[in-house]
């Protein structure tokens, strides 16, 4: 069946996009679109045509099967679609519902007329991906809703309601009720109108553009340092309100073919996609049977349960959260509402709402309270024995089918899941603190871990709102696993000459949100000690990190101690060097006998990152993650790995794997270097001499 439906309405033409799920743009569709138009034009009983999205879109723009394919710049392309609906005899109406994005909107404004559903959202949303829109949507919208709200679109990507441009030129009309009965009427009333209407032909002329353009281009700059394409929406805005419309074009297109080979724009697509392929799980299908979640419950009231139970209440679904101790049932229960009532007083949230996701949220002391919910989830204390004993117990008060999910960030969820009869119904759902906040779900699949539960969770990631991406079991699964080899590093550059305050600064330099030592101070450093001192206990002859356990054997656990690798003043949280914590690693560094050097923010940078590659690399060869991209979504929704260099194996690709390994060989050689520890994964050597990458 055509992607483009051509049907007619007595003197009107309709041709309905319809490839789900957004009606993209694909060769097909746009194929057929203009076969459409041409059997329209050649009909002398029809008189207009109204273009229309089947489903759930207007059309979400570009189809993404067909990103960096040629099908994608194949004739006919966006452009030349545009063209022909310009050229077309009889007037072109676009009626619009839903979605109306990117190329979709390109096309809209192409055609003569537009007319939409309330609450349609319209977005240019290309910047999100590293460009700016390509198709004319930078010429043609600012002579359509001003230069102002144009820049603000096509800057931010930001989706508008349709209602929001009533009497504007963008609109029409808006139409309540049937779009395609309204969009019908609307066609035979402007079927004999000439001359037909262009958007392109709109004079744009505001006098306050100069003043506005120069405040957006400083604002952009601030705010996207590491993004050059911002500023290059900016620019097309500033263009379209100064030169003729068919120079712009020339502009946009040499503007959009420059985004697309920057670093930046490579890596904002690889994200994008990543995404996407993290929900794909080889061996369980998309129509895998699952659970129904309707209900849920929480082991555990502290910080991390209480922003759990803020997920489930934020999706609308009913969760009991059980505490042993009454006090302390009454703290996370008290917790969780100044939590909600901080959003609202900042207006993401109204005052009704905190309260109906209160009353979502049931507190309890007792285990048979929980028994019929449908999930469950543990989130006590990182401790072995301690999640033994609530497993033993959820095995008995939960009902059969229930879903008995472990928050553990490291331990062995095969071996939790033995606690149970029932090790088929037991998962990992490793949350990212503050739960209610990060994005990151790692989903830890046992080796007896159900195909349907797995399937379930994964389902359930999304009504969450989360990135949900499976792991296998190792200890610390991805992301805490490659962490302990990336602050092993950042350790290791303190012993070998380095300050906290430096590494920290070249790491935000590369674009992390925050170093690693600020994140230590602000997460709490006895928990990286503890982690450390049952490593120790479980490995004797393992290397101690000397420095690290000195800064907390005087108990600066960070800004809640009010000191860490900082000092902290009362009431305030920026960091503020310390040299207490510099006689610290001095004497650390002699203890260990190392002799201090000067070291480059290159290195830093170059030895953390490495090391995260390198560890993401044996985690792909033991199957623990089932792609390198989803091991770049870990780091890049759960860890703050700046989104613009797409994860850390898209780094090391961006880099060149033979640029990595010969790097890697350099660190191994310095003097006090662990040269087992820079020894290339057999995967990461293997490419390398290949010439190929971790996500080609």
């Amino acid at each position: 069946m055509s992607q483009a439906q051509y049907t007619t309405r007595g003197a009107v033409a309709v041709i309905t996009l319809d490839n789900p799920p957004v009606n993209g743009l694909g060769y097909e569709l746009r194929s057929g679109l203009v076969a459409g138009l041409d059997r329209a034009a050649a009909d002398p009983a029809v008189k207009a045509v109204v273009i229309t999205g089947a489903g759930k879109a207007f059309s979400g723009g570009a189809d993404i099967k067909e990103f960096d394919s040629p099908k994608a710049l194949a004739e006919p392309n966006l452009h030349t679609v545009i063209r022909v609906v310009e050229q077309s005899p009889k007037p072109v109406v676009a009626a619009i519902h839903t979605v109306c994005m990117g190329g979709g909107l390109e096309l809209a404004l192409g055609c003569h007329y537009r007319v939409a559903s309330p609450g349609a959202q319209i977005a240019l949303p290309e910047v999100k991906l590293g460009l700016l829109p390509g198709a004319g949507g930078t010429q043609r919208l600012p002579r359509v809703v001003g230069v102002e709200a144009a820049a603000n679109m096509i800057a931010s990507g930001t989706p508008v309601p349709s209602e929001k441009f009533a009497g504007s030129k963008l609109f029409d009309a808006i139409i309540e009720g049937n779009l395609l009965d309204g969009a019908v009427a609307f066609a035979e009333k402007v079927a004999d109108v000439r001359p037909l209407p262009l958007v392109r032909n709109i004079p744009l002329k505001d006098p306050r553009a100069p003043g506005f353009l120069a405040f957006a281009r400083n604002t952009v700059t601030a705010m996207a340092k590491d993004y050059p394409a911002p500023r290059k929406c900016v620019d097309a805005v500033e263009i379209a309100a100064t030169k003729p419309f068919e120079e712009g074009l020339a502009w946009e297109r040499s503007a959009f073919i420059e985004l697309v080979q920057t670093p930046e724009s490579r890596s904002l697509r690889h994200a994008f996609f990543a995404e996407r392929a993290a929900s794909k799980i080889p061996d369980v299908p998309e129509d895998t049977p699952t659970r129904p979640i309707k209900s849920a419950a929480i082991i555990g009231a502290g910080t991390m349960g209480g922003g759990i139970a803020m997920n489930f209440a934020n999706a609308g679904i009913p969760v009991t959260v059980l505490e042993v101790k009454e006090e302390a049932l009454q703290k996370g229960i008290g917790l969780i509402r100044k939590n909600y009532e901080g959003t609202a007083k900042k207006g993401k949230i109204t005052a009704a709402q905190v309260e109906e996701r209160m009353g979502l949220i049931r507190p309890t002391m007792d285990y048979a309270a929980i028994g019929q919910a449908d999930i469950v989830i543990e989130a006590v204390f990182e401790d072995m024995a301690v999640k033994e004993a609530v497993f033993k117990k959820l095995d008995e008060v939960m009902k059969p089918g229930a879903i008995l999910a472990t928050n553990t960030s490291t331990l062995d969820v095969d071996k939790i899941a033995s606690f149970t009869k029932r090790p088929q119904d037991v998962i990992g759902t490793h949350f990212f603190s503050p739960a209610n906040v990060m994005k990151l779900l790692e989903i830890v699949r046992g080796k007896k871990t159900g195909k349907d539960v797995l399937a379930t969770v994964m389902g359930l990631s999304k009504k969450l709102k989360k990135t949900g991406v499976v792991s296998g079991v190792c200890d610390g699964f991805i992301g805490n696993r490659m962490l302990h080899g990336y602050l092993n590093q950042c350790l290791s550059l303190l012993a070998e000459g380095a300050l906290p305050q430096q590494v920290d600064k070249a790491l935000e330099k590369f674009g992390f949100v925050m170093g690693p030592f600020r994140v230590s101070d602000m997460a709490g450093n006895d928990i990286g000690w503890y982690i450390r001192k049952r490593h120790y206990a479980e490995h004797p002859d393992a290397p101690r990190q000397i420095i690290a356990d000195k800064v907390c054997e005087l108990g600066r656990f960070g800004q809640k101690t009010g000191s860490g690798w900082y000092r902290y003043e009362a009431g305030k949280r920026d960091p503020i060097p310390d040299p207490v914590v510099e006689e610290i690693i001095v004497a650390g560094s002699k203890e260990m006998g190392i002799t201090r050097r000067k070291i480059s923010n290159e290195e830093i940078v170059e030895r953390c990152a490495y090391a995260l590659a390198n560890e993401g690399a044996r985690i792909l060869e033991e199957g623990i993650a089932l792609r390198a991209s989803d091991v770049d979504m870990v780091y890049l929704t759960g860890y703050g790995f700046p989104v613009f260099r797409g994860g850390p194996m898209r780094y090391a690709d961006e880099v060149g794997l033979y640029n990595v390994v010969r790097s890697m060989a350099r660190y191994a050689a310095l003097p006090n270097a662990d040269a087992t520890f820079w020894k290339p994964a057999a995967l990461l050597a293997r490419l390398a001499a290949d010439g190929k990458s971790f996500t080609s």
